[in-house]
């Protein structure tokens, strides 16, 4: 599937199966009502008796497909219901059935039946199903593209097509889904620190934006230990780049910082043979936040947002950074490090707060792939937030509801758990002393503490661990989750109606102007 050209149409046209292969998806009750709509691409060979009885033989555990005709036709039945955990348009379902049931061939088309509501988390989700990145030899040699069209048929009360300006939403991002699953699958031989900030300069050069780059020594010089102390011993340099974006008129400033190990072999404290494969997928924070920054901004922006890349390798040398190394962060704070595969806080750490003290930001989101602990915490499918701000966190859950992206709380209790970190050398330690006491929670208060647990602003974090792959292929986890999360700032209806603001409409105006900073995103 890495040649597949996605697009996405309010009608799709008619054609028969045979020339055009259909998968049709939908909850069974949504299917019983969408016959009219879908005809034009199932007749003459599926009439609608074949259709009723295909429908009539579905029975979705959590999902289910049947053969309309041949391979050509397939009708995949969602589940009827889900629990409060999990998103209403059921996007990992929708991900895996579009990966399992679409028929072959070079033409293609889905047909997803869903409410308006649901039509942003199950495009992303269907976006899932397509990754670009291939070095088969097949796929070099075929110069063909293949194309999918995905129409929308929307049903329930808001039923009307979708118009160019949402389906421009849907392709922006879809395409930054598609672009962090191509980052985190490239292998670090071809996406190493300078080929992805070759991916920053092309976003930028699409947005007109020039990033700001600090990288390599000049890291150590203006006081980055983090990410030069994580780096210094790979072959390709750490960097810091920045993209912004400051429109006029903004009332408050966002900045995403993410997490760009482009390698993790655990530095000194290194990863056995079977933990490190796979360790490529360790920039898949900073990748979700290029691809969401990317379409995000294409769809408008109204305050101002920076997107934040602490990029390094964390590879084995004689310049690497060794346990007992004490080094000192962009924070001022001094760091004693007891193991350096706990690298991902340290380039984090200088992120933040170079988010606090040089962007002045109000609101700063850190996403990472940051703890093995992640999966068993929250598992495979949701990511894991803390936040200093408990509206913030029933927020994540809830943009994670409407994404698709799903999202789960951890515990916020630096009193009892960032003792932990208690060294007798330095400020503190990298890595906790007990590893069965809140792991990815005190990985998460690590980066926090050097912004300062007293710090006034929001501050979000992310861990992304598990849910940044599905198999061997990497899932562009966390675009959708930022722009629903941060879809009331802009410009887009779409992004505004899944933003969890989207059902908080009734608020006063003199209560919104009183709290200005949050209105939008709270």
């Amino acid at each position: 599937m890495a040649n597949v050209v996605l697009e996405f149409k309010a009608s799709a046209g008619d054609s028969e199966p045979q020339s055009r292969p259909v998968l049709i998806i939908g909850q069974q009750t949504n299917l019983q009502t969408a016959w009219s709509q879908i005809k034009g691409k199932l007749q003459p060979v599926v009439s609608k008796e074949i259709w009723q009885a295909a429908l009539s033989a579905l029975n979705p555990n959590p999902t289910d497909s049947c053969p309309l005709y041949l391979n050509h036709a397939v009708v995949a039945a969602l589940p009827s219901r889900v629990s409060r955990h999990n998103s209403p348009s059921s996007a990992h379902f929708v991900s895996r059935l579009v990966r399992s049931c679409l028929p072959g061939g070079n033409n293609r088309c889905i047909v997803m039946v869903c409410e308006r509501s649901e039509v942003f988390a199950s495009s992303c989700a269907i976006a899932r199903a397509f990754p670009i990145f291939s070095r088969r030899s097949s796929s070099s040699r075929r110069a063909e593209k293949k194309r999918v069209d995905v129409e929308i048929v929307i049903v329930g009360q808001e039923s009307s097509s979708l118009g160019v300006a949402e389906l421009k939403c849907l392709s922006n991002a879809a395409h930054g889904v598609r672009l962090a699953a191509r980052i985190v699958d490239t292998p670090c031989n071809e996406m190493n620190t300078d080929h992805f900030l070759d991916e920053i300069k092309a976003v930028g050069k699409e947005l007109g934006i020039t990033p700001v780059i600090v990288r390599g020594e000049e890291l150590k010089k203006r006081g980055f230990g983090g990410i030069y102390g994580v780096g210094k011993a790979a072959e390709h340099p750490p960097a810091l780049a920045v993209l912004s974006h400051k429109p006029e008129g903004a009332t408050q400033t966002i900045a995403w910082v993410g997490k760009g190990i482009v390698y993790d072999t655990g530095g000194l404290s290194i990863k056995g043979k079977t933990s490190m494969p796979g360790m490529k997928r360790d920039c898949g924070g900073a990748a979700a936040i290029l691809g969401a920054f990317s379409a995000t901004i294409k769809q408008g922006f109204k305050d101002n947002l920076h997107a934040v890349f602490c990029l390094a390798e964390n590879a084995v040398g004689p310049t690497a950074t060794r346990p007992d190394d004490i080094h000192t962060l962009y924070s001022g704070k001094t760091v004693e490090i007891n193991n350096t595969d706990a690298e991902g806080r340290l380039v984090l750490a200088d992120g933040v707060v170079y988010a606090s003290k040089d962007l002045s930001a109000d609101i700063i989101l850190d996403m990472a792939t940051l703890t093995g602990a992640q999966g068993i915490s929250t598992g495979k499918y949701h990511a894991a937030v803390m936040t200093n701000n408990e509206q913030w966190e029933v927020a994540c859950v809830r943009a994670g509801r409407s994404s698709g992206d799903l999202a789960h709380p951890l515990v916020y209790c630096p009193e009892m758990h960032f003792s932990e970190f208690t060294s007798a050398m330095a400020d503190m330690k990298n890595s906790v002393a007990d590893r069965e006491n809140a792991q990815s929670s005190c990985a998460g208060l690590f980066i926090g503490s050097h912004l300062g647990f007293d710090w006034p602003g929001v501050w979000v974090h992310v861990d992304i661990a598990s849910p940044v792959h599905a198999g061997e292929r990497a899932t562009g986890f966390g675009v959708a989750l930022l722009m629903a999360l941060f879809g009331q700032a802009s410009d887009d209806s779409m992004l505004n109606q899944v933003s969890p603001l989207a059902a908080a409409t009734n608020a006063s105006e003199d209560q919104m102007e009183r709290d200005c900073k949050r209105r939008r995103l709270v």
